[in-house]
């Protein structure tokens, strides 16, 4: 079994195949063996933190699994946004289902922080128009969560970066590169059991 972290770019989708004309992770410039596939999918439009393996057990582990792993996410959000909005969102907020009810997300960490200097500027997101940069770190991975969760509160996500799942995390990878890990510190730094 072998296991790849991966700085997924901006507008490739999270997967080797596709009946869409769309950049894929196999124009990736690595030799990903066969069987390898990507855990815990980023859409075409987030980027970050992909993590790929030839294990078919990891999405059981990590996912579906009694105790609940910690993802934190960078995310740019259009205009300034308020602690006391902040407040609200650490609280949980009611979100629309995707094919369920609507839900309530379960409380999470919010903080407002500075663009950390490894995140490089976005050519679509011009630096000087006014936005808040915010680090979430959510144990639940409902469908486009983040996204909905600063709708909720009155702002449009303009760049959403997974940075962390657990201890493995993104920074010192620039987009597109792949590190690949012994099973040993795969395990250890998602805190699963091997």
């Amino acid at each position: 079994m072998r296991y790849f972290v991966l700085h997924k770019p901006f507008g490739m989708v999270s997967q080797f195949v596709s009946k869409e004309a769309v950049p894929l992770l196999g124009e990736i410039d690595f030799n990903f063996p066969t069987g390898t596939h990507a855990i815990g999918r980023l859409d075409a439009t987030s980027e970050g933190l992909l993590l790929l393996t030839t294990d078919k057990r990891i999405t059981r582990l990590l996912f579906q699994g009694p105790v609940p792993h910690r993802r934190e996410y960078l995310v740019r959000v259009k205009g300034k946004v308020q602690p006391e909005t902040v407040d609200r969102m650490r609280l949980g907020l009611l979100l629309a289902g995707r094919k369920q009810a609507d839900y309530m997300s379960k409380p999470c960490t919010v903080e407002l922080v500075e663009k950390p200097d490894w995140v490089n500027d976005h050519p679509q997101q011009p630096a000087f128009a006014p936005h808040t940069w915010l680090l979430m770190g959510l144990e639940e991975g409902r469908y486009h969560q983040v996204r909905k969760m600063v709708a909720a509160v009155g702002h449009r996500c303009q760049r959403l970066i997974r940075v962390s799942i657990e201890g493995l995390v993104l920074e010192g990878l620039a987009p597109g590169a792949v590190r690949e890990l012994s099973a040993a510190e795969f395990f250890s730094q998602l805190n699963l059991t091997y």
